[in-house]
């Protein structure tokens, strides 16, 4: 049995990893630690976990006897934590935050459908970005074909899980119900990465991804809308992703429209692509709590072991 780890146990994202690794068939949960819930039952804040689990959060953990690590704490922490702790050499450590997307520090980027190679023989992952899963997903193989060459551009609409546990004005029910709303235009942090990851596989292509994210009037999922400009007719475009996903665990081409629902409570992404006056568009759906971060975070951990990389996320979604 693989012994693993949580550092910062409370928010949305550990709560999806646990409830993964709780019904995981090689996997033991050593510790879950949460200064502000130490003693706490973790059914007592993930409600989700009543009845499958009576472990407690710890304030204090034992590094050497887990095998693997999930860092969930919040953006920054992780390095911080890195610099300031003595981590056992042969202990595999998963960063949910977006410290080591740049790959520093011995982390690789744990996107799968570009780096699987890469991830079985590392010792540290860095989990991409729920966005960055989704837009990279539906860019991939054009970039590996050489085919970007114009700017791109991207609409995504996002659930308010994306926002994390803690309550703000914009995730407030009265507000966020029976509306939508632009935020962070042009500016996401999610560029950084997906941008580096288009540059690796097309190190000619210097445009701009023009991103504009939005608010939805849901809980979960991210549904992306991509365009940019492209030759190929639909079918050369669905033969293209067909090919480069077909080896993919989770990521398949649709044979026709996608949506949230079949998506959402699973690490699935769907995509969908067509083309449109010498414009490719390409759709991309997924769980922005699971594809989008623990679910991809538990596929990598397999891939980390040996294992199949779906074992543990044979998850079917609820589309009624």
């Amino acid at each position: 049995m693989i012994r693993a780890g949580i550092i910062g146990g409370a928010g949305y994202t550990a709560g999806e990893l646990l409830r993964l690794l709780v019904n995981h068939p090689s996997v033991e949960i050593g510790f879950v630690h949460s200064t502000s819930n130490a003693g706490n039952r973790l059914a007592d804040i993930h409600g989700g976990l009543e009845g499958d689990t009576d472990l407690r959060f710890c304030a204090e953990y034992d590094l050497g006897a887990i095998d693997v690590l999930f860092l969930c704490s919040a953006h920054g922490q992780s390095r911080t934590w890195l610099q300031t702790t003595d981590i056992p050499a042969d202990l595999r450590i998963i960063d949910l935050a977006q410290d080591f997307r740049d790959q520093s520090e011995g982390f690789v980027y744990g996107l799968p459908e570009w780096q699987r190679e890469r991830i079985r023989t590392a010792r540290r992952v860095a989990n991409p970005g729920c966005f960055a899963t989704a837009i990279q997903l539906a860019l991939l193989p054009l970039a590996a074909a050489g085919l970007l060459r114009d700017e791109v551009h991207v609409t995504a609409v996002t659930g308010s899980t994306g926002a994390g546990v803690k309550p703000s004005a914009t995730t407030h029910f009265s507000w966020r119900a029976s509306n939508l709303s632009v935020y962070k235009a042009f500016t996401h942090q999610h560029l950084l990465e997906i941008g580096r990851t288009l540059r690796h596989l097309d190190p000619a292509f210097d445009r701009a991804v023009n991103f504009v994210p939005m608010r939805g009037d849901f809980t979960r999922g991210i549904l992306a809308s991509v365009y940019t400009r492209c030759e190929l007719e639909t079918e050369a475009l669905r033969r293209l992703y067909a090919d480069y996903y077909a080896s993919a665990a989770f990521t398949a081409l649709a044979p026709r429209g996608v949506d949230l629902k079949q998506v959402v409570n699973t690490n699935k992404a769907l995509l969908e692509v067509a083309s449109y006056d010498g414009k490719a568009h390409i759709v991309a759906a997924i769980d922005n709590l699971l594809k989008g971060a623990s679910g991809q975070a538990v596929q990598n951990m397999n891939l980390l072991f040996g294992l199949d990389e779906k074992e543990g996320l044979r998850l079917k979604a609820s589309a009624f």
